[in-house]
């Protein structure tokens, strides 16, 4: 094979963003973006080694004392440009998220737009970075505090979400003050780049976000250097789990958001057509590719055959297909290996037993026989044990399980090690009241299917699903990247000498 024929050469290279600009890396490792629904390499992207990883973090380090000292207002100001962009740019967003994903583009309008609420939270961060002060706490003393910015914060964050996982982290950090490297998942990278070059277009000063992308390597010489201060994280419990405890060694602040295995509870006197459509809509959308995705539907009493057989119904009416294509409503998986694992789910179910009602395992989309797709797949008799249950399978898979009581659905909540997110269908407030109170899950629905929260309350589970003392966005999020200070003060001079006790200011 010659340079001309040579793929590896004719498909371009997504470089970084460092220090304002698109800049090439040093290393001469890259990966493979493909298009899921046809299976095509569509450009490669560039893996960062330690040195690319010292330039990004040393930009971002020069542009931390400026941007620190640049007043809140202002900062804010830069905010509401870049909110304005991203907002004229949602449709491209959309796009460049559902060419690298596979997801709708509808459902990444959707995401896209989630994530643009964080932005205008951040917009408001004059307000949401005051300190308190309290006058003559001693005999003319005063106190008050501070909230100030860190330092160099990292993002590390996964496929699923291109543009609105980001979102959660880096508006946040930078409105508060601080600078910012985000090293977004390796099979999507276009999104952050095309939000890097907004934001540069919205007046952010160079070097307070950049951008660069890689595996283990790239993470690994972010987690571990001496300048970074602080790491937020989405994806896997284990990964989630070793960048939580790498960080804590070394002192810095860190977020780890891993797994999920989202339960939803339906009583018998839940709409079963509104739970249904929910549970499909919660089960299925983006091909079940979600953190809050539900994988596990807990029918109690005597609900389970009328809900399985709605679920199935409407399940089966869901168009597969690329995700640019009109009418289609889910889209394919984003990798092949991927693909190849959610199969391999399937099959352990049906070897240990469950009732395979929808078998999604040989959906082929004409013409696009290459893509990475999975049909939609349904499973009735699942109990503790079986892998479709204990593990995460991050795909269409729902798995059914029967219980008597709604006290033996809590129970079954509660003992899994996951739990970031659960819902309940009732019609009852009691039974409400009862699962909101006991269930031990991080973020509870009641008939809601997917209980993410608005961008002015905080993300996060419970358990595996979450390492760290904070969840994202929100009032924790600017709690995240800052740190309190305190500070007392005294302007008179009058002293009668030395004080050796312990400071009582009364």
């Amino acid at each position: 094979m010659n340079q001309a024929t040579d793929p590896k050469l004719l498909t371009p290279t997504v470089p970084y963003w460092i220090n304002g600009q698109r800049t090439d890396a040093t290393s001469a490792r890259s990966g493979e973006v493909t298009n899921p629904a046809t299976g095509a390499v569509i450009r490669r992207v560039a893996f960062a080694n330690a040195k690319d990883i010292d330039t990004a973090v040393a930009a971002a380090k020069a542009a931390f004392p400026a941007w620190r000292a640049t007043p809140p207002l202002r900062r804010a100001r830069v905010m509401q440009k870049f909110l304005a962009l991203m907002q004229a740019n949602l449709d491209e967003l959309a796009r460049l998220a559902s060419q690298e994903h596979g997801k709708t583009v509808a459902d990444a309008v959707g995401s896209v737009t989630r994530g643009i609420e964080v932005i205008e939270f951040a917009c408001g961060i004059p307000h949401l970075q005051k300190g308190e002060h309290s006058e003559n706490v001693g005999t003319d003393v005063d106190c008050h505090t501070l909230r100030q910015p860190l330092g160099v914060c990292v993002g590390i964050t996964p496929f699923n979400f291109p543009a609105m996982v980001p979102l959660w982290m880096f508006p946040v950090a930078i409105a508060t003050g601080n600078t910012f490297i985000l090293k977004p998942s390796e099979k999507v990278p276009s999104c952050s780049m095309r939000m890097a070059e907004l934001f540069k277009e919205a007046g952010l000063p160079d070097g307070v976000f950049n951008v660069v992308h890689g595996d283990k390597e790239a993470v690994d010489a972010l987690i571990t250097h001496k300048d970074v201060k602080a790491v937020s994280f989405v994806g896997s419990t284990p990964i989630a789990q070793y960048i939580y405890e790498t960080c804590a060694k070394t002192g810095k602040r860190v977020q780890a958001l891993g797994g999920a295995k989202n339960h939803a509870v339906v009583l018998p006197d839940a709409d079963l057509d509104f739970a249904a459509d929910a549970l499909v809509g919660a089960g299925y959308g983006s091909a079940g590719e979600r953190c809050m995705a539900i994988s596990v539907v807990v029918a109690v009493g005597g609900v389970g055959d009328a809900l399985i057989a709605k679920v199935k119904e409407k399940a089966l009416k869901i168009q597969v297909g690329p995700g640019d294509k009109p009418g289609v409503e889910m889209g394919p998986l984003v990798s092949r290996a991927h693909q190849a694992k959610v199969k391999a789910y399937i099959d352990a179910g049906e070897k240990a037993g469950a009732t395979l009602v929808m078998d999604g395992r040989k959906t082929v989309v004409p013409g696009y026989e290459g893509g990475f797709y999975v049909g939609t797949t349904l499973f009735d008799g699942v109990k503790p044990g079986m892998s479709i249950y204990d593990e995460e399978i991050f795909g269409p898979v729902l798995s059914v399980v029967r219980v008597d009581a709604l006290e033996d659905a809590i129970k079954l909540v509660n003992d899994c090690p996951f739990a970031n997110g659960t819902a309940v269908f009732t019609a009852s407030g009691g039974a409400a009241r009862k699962f909101e109170t006991e269930i031990e899950v991080g973020m509870v629905g009641v008939n809601v299917p997917i209980p993410v929260p608005m961008a002015f309350f905080s993300f996060g589970g419970w358990k595996s699903s979450i390492f760290g003392d904070y969840s994202v966005h929100g009032m924790d999020g600017v709690r995240f990247y800052t740190r309190p200070k305190v500070v007392t003060t005294r302007w008179t001079t009058t002293e009668t000498g030395p004080r050796l006790n312990m400071p009582t200011l009364g």
